[in-house]
């Protein structure tokens, strides 16, 4: 059956920092036909930055105009500007059959889960606090007193991961790449409306 013919799949992958979410979605978006979800910010452009690519670029009074019209599965505002999930964007991927992956904040999440139930929510854990402790000093530009702030962050964060479908453990790069992808998969094979019309097409071939 033609891809087009089926929605896609919004797919949320959260976790705290250091547990290589970021990575992870890199390589989802490499290696599957998933497309990454562009948000929208009120921020300039950083050189090398492509508006429609890396953000979407523009005012806060057009933003606050999408917040109006609840154009957003989720915003928020970070040091002065404004982010957010263009939601006409996402659904327009989806209805074309294209699966999204939107990489975003526990928070952030939590308002998607409100506004587009049907996502699949994905938790990335890291191995173990020694270990996350240990990519979050390999990065070189956190303090101590940062870095203390961040696990203690990690551990209130991973409360709600009764919240999401599916948790997968990056220990090993690999395996939680092939898990992720392996989650993709199973989506698909979901019993849903599109299995009763196929079910439907076997009584009229008979």
């Amino acid at each position: 059956m033609d891809r087009a013919e089926h929605a896609g799949k919004l797919f949320i992958i959260s976790g705290p920092s250091g547990a290589g979410k970021g990575t992870i979605c890199k390589r989802l978006v490499e290696e599957t036909k998933v497309e990454i979800s562009v948000s929208m910010t009120t921020r300039n452009p950083r050189p090398g930055e492509i508006d429609g690519v890396s953000y979407y670029f523009t005012s806060k009074e057009e933003f606050c105009r999408e917040i109006e019209a609840d154009g957003f599965l989720e915003h928020a505002e970070v040091y002065g500007n404004y982010y957010g999930t263009p939601k006409a964007k996402v659904i327009e991927k989806l209805s074309q059959g294209i699966d999204v992956v939107l990489e975003i904040d526990i928070q952030g999440a939590l308002h998607v889960k409100t506004a587009y139930p049907d996502g699949i929510f994905i938790f990335i854990l890291p191995p173990s606090m020694a270990e996350l402790r240990k990519r979050i000093t390999g990065r070189g530009s956190e303090t101590e007193e940062a870095i203390n702030l961040r696990l203690s962050q990690t551990l209130k964060e991973v409360s709600y991961i009764d919240k999401y479908d599916y948790c997968v453990v990056n220990g090993e790069l690999e395996e939680a790449v092939a898990r992720v992808k392996a989650i993709v998969v199973a989506e698909h094979s979901r019993v849903s409306q599109n299995i009763y019309k196929l079910i439907e097409q076997y009584k009229e071939e008979v």
